[in-house]
């Protein structure tokens, strides 16, 4: 959508002033070429040692209920599969309908519909794909204003193709299907995605179930867009609404919420990448920046996207997209499934040519 029929532009603009641009000189053509491939769709191995999918634990079979933690490494694939797919799974997904009545008094009653979208093990010579039994980290997502999970379908789908159940959370008052839309109700979300995550462990430690056993409790990560990454920063990085379980966080063109109260940024933040379009006139770049700069607590990234707005780096099928994709899957695979190569590959998936450029740890981008 454009900005002049973009109901949230109005809101943000005038809280964040106007943008400025910056020109970009391309390094090398190889990153490109590489993201390139992403976008066009990628060809996946199967380990040839184990015989698992890449992202697939160690130990953990289809049929079984639980699954050693020590992850496997991630190799390269042998079978095709759609765009949107990153890793070596297939992707199945399950609506829930929750209903948080905990915040009566300060919230009201909340209705939380959340798709889940979760590992399967392809199908391979003619035999039917199978549910992918194993603890698996979880990723929950933050919607835009006025968004819904399905503008983010091949980001999450990317997501979920690489071994972590993810599922996007439909907020009450901010989503595409508000009645009644209000922004200001965005102080009420840091709760529900908290509710979110504790509803899918019961729900994931219940004996049955299609969702039995996949999650693993001490892998949590929250990821959102625009309103939903001020969202995941107040969840994750302000002492308003801190939920620890959380392990690391992504920030999709997101800003500090000042309604939120709260002080951002203490002590024992977790793992942070903030991602922005430096030609985002709806959230400036000096938004995700100044966060950036401020988080001095832990591992702190930021994926500068060139010439890119305010949805399409996460809600298309270009190459921009694709470079999301890998650079935030990598960034999960080494702070939330704890693989350290990942940090290599992600350094490596950010220094995109032309695209995109990775930088850590305070340094600034070009």
């Amino acid at each position: 959508m454009s900005r002049s029929n973009d109901p949230h532009a109005p809101a943000r603009a005038s809280r964040h002033g106007r943008a400025t641009g910056a020109r970009r000189w391309p390094r090398t053509a190889v990153g490109a070429v590489a993201v390139a491939a992403l976008a066009g769709g990628v060809f996946l191995a199967v380990n040839a040692a184990t015989g698992t999918p890449p992202g697939h634990y160690a130990g953990s079979t289809a049929g079984s209920a639980t699954a050693a933690r020590t992850p496997s490494p991630r190799p390269r694939p042998a079978v095709r599969l759609p765009v949107g797919t990153i890793g070596g799974y297939a992707v199945a997904d399950r609506s829930l309908l929750l209903v948080d009545k905990s915040r009566l008094r300060a919230a009201g009653r909340r209705v939380l519909p959340t798709l889940v979208r979760y590992p399967v093990i392809p199908a391979r010579a003619g035999a039917a794909g199978s549910l992918a039994r194993g603890l698996f980290p979880l990723v929950v997502f933050a919607p835009g204003y006025l968004q819904c999970e399905g503008s983010y379908r091949s980001l999450l789908r990317a997501w979920a193709s690489a071994g972590y159940v993810v599922a996007a959370v439909t907020f009450p008052r901010t989503s595409c299907h508000a009645s009644s839309p209000d922004e200001a109700d965005l102080v009420n979300q840091p709760g529900d995605m908290a509710y979110v995550i504790s509803r899918l462990l019961v729900i994931s430690g219940r004996k049955h179930g299609v969702l039995s056993g996949l999650v693993d409790p001490a892998d949590i990560a929250v990821a959102g867009h625009s309103d939903g990454g001020d969202t995941v920063a107040a969840i994750a990085a302000n002492t308003c609404c801190l939920d620890h379980k959380v392990a690391a966080a992504i920030v999709l063109a997101g800003a500090e919420w000042p309604p939120m109260g709260g002080s951002y940024f203490p002590k024992g933040t977790p793992p942070i990448m903030f991602v922005q379009g430096d030609a985002d006139n709806i959230n400036l770049p000096a938004d995700s920046l100044m966060m950036y700069r401020a988080d001095t607590t832990g591992p702190r990234f930021y994926l500068d996207i060139f010439g890119a707005g305010h949805l399409s780096p996460y809600e298309g099928h270009g190459l921009p997209e694709a470079v999301v994709a890998r650079v935030t899957t990598d960034f999960l695979d080494r702070y939330v499934a704890r693989q350290h190569p990942a940090g290599a590959a992600m350094r490596r998936a950010g220094d995109a040519a032309g695209l995109a450029d990775l930088v850590r740890g305070g340094h600034m981008p070009p």
